[in-house]
């Protein structure tokens, strides 16, 4: 136990300095874009996927249950007023139907791009000139009643016949129909990160960002969906995304790096703006990073003659105007 106080010899020490401590990096990581990220590329466990389908299958068998009992009961007291509501039932029945129908269908065209990208991989591995045709021929079948794709198409066939090798073939198909969709979908991912880079930036309203770049990455992927041909449903939307974002996350694409912030920042921009216009240039890139791997997993021939969009070029152009990049 010592008595009075301590005195510590400072002397042949530097005496710490607060102001000359170096800054703590304050550099934005797109948090919003990576819970989206998390939130949809997440599998349930077999136990949540249990639960939720018991809980569907009870939930409709008593609803219809008590939908019985009511019609039987209305039809016992007013045989008209039982009528009606029978015919309603058997309306929203017709409806549910069309309804699955169309998912269905939805589910049809996304397998049916899936199938001709793989068919086209395995052409031009193989160099497969007669394959090849076969998949020439899936696409004008695919866009054959699109007026958008007219002009290209009546290119292909103008010229297909020119060319005697896979390679060529399916490059010539890439610069002649493919095109215009390409540039079509670039524009859209550009949107998208655009949207989510504002209201990044200017809202500061809790979850608003998380919101909008999920509705807004949503939004994107099945526009690009439609615009290669597999318009997608609610649940083949959502399946779509998640195909997408659960390639992201597994590669690691959706993490912020030092690439990603040179080439979206450019130097030290990052450095010279809020953190939070920083944030939402690091969203929209995110953004990007998505609506260029819909771009991959949707169009139906995979990037060979033409070249695939750069991230960073479709930010630049989504932020053109809307944040200095030489200030």
């Amino acid at each position: 136990m010592t008595r009075g106080p301590v005195l510590i010899d400072l002397e042949g020490t530097e005496a710490a300095q607060p102001d000359m401590a170096p800054a703590v990096p304050d550099v934005p990581h797109g948090a919003a874009m990576q819970q989206v990220a998390a939130i949809a590329a997440r599998r349930p466990s077999r136990l949540a996927r249990w639960f939720w389908s018991v809980t569907i299958a009870l939930t409709g068998f008593v609803v219809s249950l008590a939908a019985w009992d009511y019609i039987n009961t209305l039809l016992a007291r007013s045989p008209i007023l039982g009528g009606i509501a029978t015919a309603l039932v058997v309306l929203l029945i017709a409806v549910l139907a069309i309804i699955a129908l169309r998912e269905l269908a939805a589910f049809g065209r996304l397998r049916k791009l899936d199938r001709i990208q793989h068919q086209a991989q395995s052409a031009l591995l193989s160099h497969d000139l007669k394959e090849a045709r076969g998949v020439i021929a899936s696409l004008e079948k695919l866009y054959g009643n699109r007026d958008d794709t007219a002009w290209g198409r009546a290119e292909l066939t103008a010229r297909r016949d020119e060319v005697l090798d896979a390679d060529g073939l399916l490059g010539l198909a890439e610069t002649t129909l493919l095109a215009p969709l390409d540039a079509r979908a670039q524009r859209e991912v550009e949107a998208a990160a655009r949207q989510v880079a504002t209201v990044t930036a200017i809202v500061p309203i809790a979850l608003a960002d998380l919101f909008t770049a999920l509705t807004a990455n949503l939004r994107m992927i099945r526009r690009i969906a439609e615009i290669y041909g597999g318009r997608a449903g609610t649940l083949g939307s959502w399946r779509l995304t998640r195909t997408v974002l659960t390639h992201l996350v597994a590669t690691g694409a959706v993490a912020v790096g030092d690439d990603l912030i040179s080439s979206v920042a450019g130097g030290g921009v990052l450095s010279k703006v809020s953190r939070r216009f920083g944030e939402g240039v690091i969203n929209g890139a995110l953004t990007a990073r998505v609506g260029v791997a819909a771009i991959e997993v949707c169009r139906p021939l995979p990037f060979h003659a033409a070249r695939k969009p750069s991230v960073s070029g479709l930010v630049s152009r989504a932020m053109s105007g809307l944040f200095n990049r030489g200030a």
